[in-house]
């Protein structure tokens, strides 16, 4: 049975653990190895039921797939999961997205914002502040004013030379797999972000595993 602890509060009926990934075919699971890390992480966490050889077995059923595939894992508490696939489409090449920070806040102490679960409130509160038109992807910010994440991506700005800069886990938001392949890399910095500096920014990403990096561009005149 799960084990109870602190991050069983505030939990709703049917909370789950959740990866969202991409299947190539001739390739499998893109970051496989990261996914699993982290969901194995967030089970042993969160008190989850973990059977790695179970999901292995679950995921081996895609190979000989002919497509591309956007690829749902769920976990429930008790190890019981479901794997659910759609066609992936790739984004327009050239695509920047137009992303806006919304008023909806999370908070920082949060420890469960670290895990990607089925708790989606405030990323779909944040979502609904604008048209589908007005946005690609909107951005939230903690009780301080620092930028934590968008409702589906990790956000990521150039505002030196060096690597990108992409918020720290202290500041509330979930720990990407594309955010950690990065890091891991060199290739982005944890830094402390402000709507300042995203306005400053040379450059604008944001990203996950399912779609890489993206650029974006900010609406300036919308948002707390």
């Amino acid at each position: 049975m799960p084990s109870e602890g602190p991050l069983r509060d505030g939990r709703e009926a049917g909370f789950h653990l959740i990866e969202t990934m991409r299947f190539e075919p001739g390739t499998g699971i893109v970051r496989r190895s990261l996914h699993l890390a982290r969901l194995e992480d967030s089970a042993r966490t969160l008190g989850f039921v973990f059977d790695r050889r179970e999901i292995e077995r679950d995921l081996a059923r895609l190979e000989g797939e002919l497509q591309a595939l956007r690829v749902r894992l769920s976990l429930q508490p008790d190890g019981g999961g479901a794997i659910e696939t759609q066609a992936f489409t790739p984004l327009a090449a050239g695509a920047v997205w137009t992303v806006v920070i919304a008023a909806t806040r999370l908070g920082s102490n949060d420890p469960l914002l670290r895990h990607k679960t089925s708790r989606r409130s405030l990323y779909e509160s944040a979502r609904r502040e604008f048209a589908p038109a007005e946005a690609d992807e909107v951005i939230l910010t903690n009780e301080r004013g620092e930028i934590c994440e968008g409702t589906i991506t990790t956000v990521f700005a150039r505002i030196d030379d060096g690597p990108l800069a992409t918020p720290p886990l202290a500041s509330g938001l979930l720990a990407g797999v594309l955010r950690a392949e990065m890091l891991a890399a060199g290739k982005a910095r944890e830094t402390v972000l402000h709507r300042a500096d995203l306005e400053r920014a040379q450059e604008i990403f944001v990203g996950n595993s399912l779609r890489g990096l993206i650029p974006a561009r900010l609406r300036r005149e919308t948002g707390a």
